[in-house]
């Protein structure tokens, strides 16, 4: 057994007396009960398993702050009911800004509005739609203002402040919505140093949208309630198409290269559709693969790009839109009548040339005709073999787990009945898929399905050597740049540009060392939103299970996730524990201590955002609760397990600490954990 460490000086001064059972405080009345207990001995409220207040959770969200410039000097001077009129319509356009770009409106105050983007859910792109939303605000207000002006109002102007970072934030459904944390007081010091119609972006929000806009920097602002000064840039306008990120050499993917070469070539040789899907997680490389797939095959074939959109109006058919558009050369702003003429052209001399455009055309809004969804992939099959008969043709729809169930069925009916022209379908989509298409894993004909798994140890050291300039770079920092992204394309490209950023790394003697100490890597915003997007789609009792985990470990068992869930949860934990690791979140261990079902995180990001999200009163609750677990279970074998039990008394320790409880329970942690250290 490795050395004991020394103890911390609040742990070595704490008194080791004895225990102090865990005490569960009821939610109605306040009154401690004892541990295990079901049911509050003074009201008889039932008790949570959990002390942490209920709905409440840390997120990473973006804010968005609004105010109409000069609008109390404007209300001295106008009515109160007009006044009243005009911020009705200006609130009403407001919400209905945030709410296309799936936002959410926490607070109307005075004539500022306060929206979040994250709440309740979280989306890997919210800070982009917090942005998208400002810009669009623009339009908005001309609208409100052309209003306003057949009142005899003046033309209002709006100001903005955007800025994203880490809230506590209530759960809708239990009817906690409140929003509290830095990031709004700096959201809305934000918008107070910007000039009417300008939107100001926070640091971390740019570096989130920095490839979709085109910003500039401002001098670094002083902020009231802030003792640095902050970093802001001001919103110039949103660039047409995000930026395609640099490739860098593409490292392995051999096999995959080959499979789809393969599925291709099948598609010319048999003249009819293959459906390939390639399924990976958020970052793992899908679309570099596909770039350099493309790259490599493109000359031989015409190739249709779309992609499935997460929120919006009309998004159903939105990949028909695009690929009727890039086959027949419709540009957005032609006219009903030319684009008309357009898909005309394309479809000359085919069978049933009418009747295939008049559905294209009603599907992709050019008439007000509504045709049966039915129609629809007919009318798309035939207009697809129509550009494949004149050249063997690649369609790529990209992000197909945000399509609706419509245009999944649309790709199924390509796939099963077009047999008359070449036609390689490429699906691009997160393993998330099979949930709405799990016929799509195996069994299928003229389809393949692959999981593109992560790079291992050497293809990562190959990567990060690509992306520091193929000069050598020393081991300790391969390794722990390796260890946190394990093997993930895109977080190792974040964290490398990150370190490149915070001067972590430096140039010597031809060789990249470490600048400062490393073991704390701080994870690029980019990266956290990915993850925290994704466990934020999970369902409640999946969300809640993988945050009880997270305390645990990256290696957590079964019966330890049981011990900490609550009695109603327990019944349905394997078929929860199942969804983690058909959802690629967690697969299956070998557990150590207990011998029983035990279970490891596929990703230390993945455990830590769960654990982020937990707010403190509960991750204390939590590490007492497995602590006691441990001493219980352990039996004779309890010295192995000791500094792992008093790691878990002094982070409950040190979480209520923090929170300031200095009530005997708070003592008893430390005196425990120092008792197992000693």
């Amino acid at each position: 057994m490795a050395a004991r460490p020394c103890l911390p000086s609040y742990l070595a001064t704490a008194g080791a007396g004895s225990y102090t059972p865990l005490v569960i405080r009821c939610p109605s009345c306040g009154t401690e009960n004892r541990e295990g207990a079901r049911f509050c001995d003074s009201c008889g409220s039932a008790l949570s398993a959990s002390a942490g207040p209920a709905g409440e959770v840390r997120k990473t969200v973006t804010i968005l702050f609004a105010d109409i410039v000069s609008s109390t000097a404007r209300g001295e001077e106008t009515d109160p009911e007009s006044t009243r009129r005009m911020l009705a319509r200006y609130f009403d356009a407001m919400r209905r800004v945030v709410e296309r770009h799936g936002g959410t409106v926490e607070k109307f105050i005075g004539d500022a509005v306060m929206a979040v983007f994250g709440i309740p859910n979280l989306h890997e792109d919210d800070a982009l739609r917090a942005v998208r939303a400002a810009h669009d605000t623009g339009i908005a207000i001309e609208a409100v203002n052309q209003e306003l002006a057949s009142s005899g109002w003046p033309p209002i102007a709006v100001r903005i402040g955007v800025n994203t970072g880490e809230v506590m934030a209530g759960d809708p459904a239990s009817g906690q919505t409140l929003v509290t944390g830095d990031p709004v007081n700096v959201a809305a010091r934000l918008e107070q140093t910007a000039r009417p119609g300008e939107v100001i972006l926070g640091a971390a929000t740019h570096r989130l949208v920095r490839g979709a806009v085109e910003a500039e920097p401002m001098a670094p602002l002083e902020l009231k309630g802030k003792a640095a000064t902050v970093d802001a840039f001001r919103l110039l306008r949103l660039k047409e198409r995000e930026s395609e990120p640099r490739d860098t050499p593409l490292v392995d993917r051999i096999r995959e290269l080959h499979l789809l070469s393969e599925a291709f070539q099948r598609a010319k040789g048999d003249g009819a559709c293959y459906l390939f899907t390639l399924l990976g997680a958020a970052g793992v490389g899908k679309s570099r693969l596909v770039r350099e797939f493309l790259g490599r095959t493109g000359a031989q074939a015409q190739v249709l790009r779309a992609r499935c959109l997460p929120y919006g109006e009309g998004i159903t058919f939105w990949p028909v839109i695009e690929l009727t558009h890039a086959a027949a050369t419709i540009h957005p702003n032609d006219p009903p009548e030319v684009a008309m003429a357009r898909l005309e052209t394309l479809l000359e001399g085919t069978d049933e040339q009418g009747g295939i455009a008049e559905r294209i055309a009603a599907t992709i809004g050019l008439t007000d005709k509504v045709v049966p969804a039915e129609e629809t992939f007919w009318a798309m099959r035939k207009l697809l073999e129509t550009v494949a008969l004149k050249r063997p043709l690649i369609v790529v729809i990209d992000d197909l787990h945000w399509a609706e169930p419509t245009l999944l069925d649309l790709v199924d009916h390509v796939a099963d009945w077009s047999r008359e022209a070449p036609i390689l379908l490429l699906a691009v989509a997160r393993p998330e898929l099979l949930d709405e298409r799990p016929q799509w894993a195996g069994g299928k004909l003229n389809a393949t399905t692959i999981l593109l798994e992560p790079l291992n140890p050497r293809d990562s050291e190959a990567l990060i050597g690509n992306l520091l300039r193929d000069e050598t770079v020393a081991r300790s920092v391969q390794e722990r740049i390796g260890e946190t992204a394990e093997g993930n394309p895109l977080f190792l490209e974040e964290l490398v540009a990150v370190l490149l950023e915070q001067g972590a790394l430096r140039r010597h003697e031809g060789r990249w060392e470490a600048a400062q100490n490393l073991e704390a890597i701080h994870v690029p915003p980019t990266i956290s939103a990915l993850v925290g997007a994704r466990l934020d789609r999970l369902d409640p009792p999946e969300r809640d299970l993988i945050g009880r985990a997270s305390v645990v470990g990256k290696v957590f068992q079964r019966s330890a996730v049981t011990e900490l869930s609550p009695a109603d949860r327990r019944s349905d934990l394997g078929v929860r524990l199942m969804a983690l690791v058909r959802k690629e979140l967690v697969r299956p261990e070998r557990s150590a201590p207990t011998g029983d079902e035990a279970f490891r995180f596929r990703h230390i990001l993945v455990r830590d955002a769960a654990y982020a999200s937990l707010p403190k009163e509960e991750r204390a609750d939590l590490h007492a609760r497995f602590a006691g677990w441990l001493e219980r279970i352990t039996g004779d074998r309890l010295l192995e397990y000791e500094e792992v039990i008093a790691y878990h008394l002094e982070q409950a320790y040190r979480y209520r600490a923090e929170l300031g409880f200095t009530e005997p329970l708070t003592a008893s942690l430390a005196g425990r954990a120092a008792t197992h250290l000693r």
